[in-house]
């Protein structure tokens, strides 16, 4: 394939070698990137949602990924602590690993355990809605463990919407304009399934781990929130899709890209310190279990830049 385009997390950052690249903002809360080279071209959008959508939800994301025929390239997902709702509308990529084969066009990606690669080749066209890690429970009367290490078929969830969502998706001709489509969308579900006094309790237990990169005891939340541990890795589960020990795990491991992208510099037995690892051993044996590569592999061949702390 010659030069490669390097995908990490949920494709919402690259790494590129010979490239034109243009970047610039329409206002604080909306961005466009297009990457061209003589492979092919990239266009990505990030967009942040309206109130009171924003409690629930990260950002709203979209790729434009054209390749001439016959070229293809593997995309690597990594865990990245938060769930996606995505919509493709060209080629859909092809998971590698059977158990992640993306079965219909819009697709609930749980909480990872682990990586997994796609490829993807001829045109993809994707939007993407990134949860915050509590949000997708709000929009879905489904406890979200139910999703984890899968990617289901959004038609599961709204079997009398999907159709006409997707109808309207497709027939959208700008990033703004599928914005305010899944917006509604998303109001409409939130109406039904919001429970107010059920998510205090995990946002703010969210919160200290925020507070803390990860760096902090299933002791000092579970105390916190004056529930039993038992009782707290059960809401934990419910909410999070994943239990305390995974989502920690994965939230230093973010932490570590987004000090790394601040301190380009760093050692990786500084790095593995400052982020709350026992040694630089601990701090590998996460890497390869969450990325497959090695601190130093990843860091050689991506960018070290996180949806999570973004």
């Amino acid at each position: 394939m010659g030069t490669k385009l390097v995908y990490t997390e949920t494709s919402s950052r690259l790494k590129f070698g010979d490239y034109g690249f243009l970047s610039y903002n329409r206002n604080p809360n909306f961005k466009i990137f297009n990457f061209i080279s003589n492979i092919f071209i990239v266009s990505y959008h990030i967009a942040k949602p309206s109130f009171p959508l924003s409690m629930f939800v990260k950002q709203y994301w979209s790729i434009d990924d054209c390749l001439p025929d016959g070229k293809e390239h593997i995309q690597r997902i990594i865990p990245n602590g938060l769930m996606d709702l995505t919509f493709y509308f060209g080629s859909r990529p092809t998971a590698l690993d059977k158990n992640k084969h993306l079965q219909e066009n819009s697709i609930l990606n749980g909480q990872q355990k682990s990586f997994y690669d796609i490829i993807v080749s001829g045109k993809l066209s994707m939007f993407s809605i990134s949860f915050q890690p509590y949000g997708a429970k709000m929009f879905f009367d489904v406890t979200s463990n139910k999703f984890f290490d899968q990617n289901v078929p959004l038609k599961y969830l709204v079997k009398h919407t999907i159709t006409e969502l997707e109808h309207s998706l497709y027939e959208a001709t700008s990033f703004e304009g599928k914005i305010c489509i899944v917006e509604k969308f998303l109001m409409s579900q939130l109406r039904i399934n919001f429970k107010e006094y059920e998510i205090n309790r995990i946002a703010q237990s969210i919160a200290l781990i925020n507070h803390a990169k990860g760096m902090i005891t299933i002791e000092t939340l579970y105390s916190a929130s004056f529930l039993s541990r038992k009782q707290y890795e059960r809401t934990f589960l419910i909410y999070i899709g994943t239990s305390p020990k995974q989502f920690l795990r994965t939230v230093r491991f973010q932490n570590t890209l987004n000090e790394k992208q601040k301190n380009k510099k760093i050692s990786l037995t500084e790095l593995a310190y400052n982020c709350g690892y026992y040694d630089q051993s601990h701090m590998i044996y996460d890497y390869k279990l969450l990325s497959g590569k090695t601190p130093s592999q990843y860091f050689a061949e991506c960018e070290p830049d996180s949806d999570y702390f973004l």
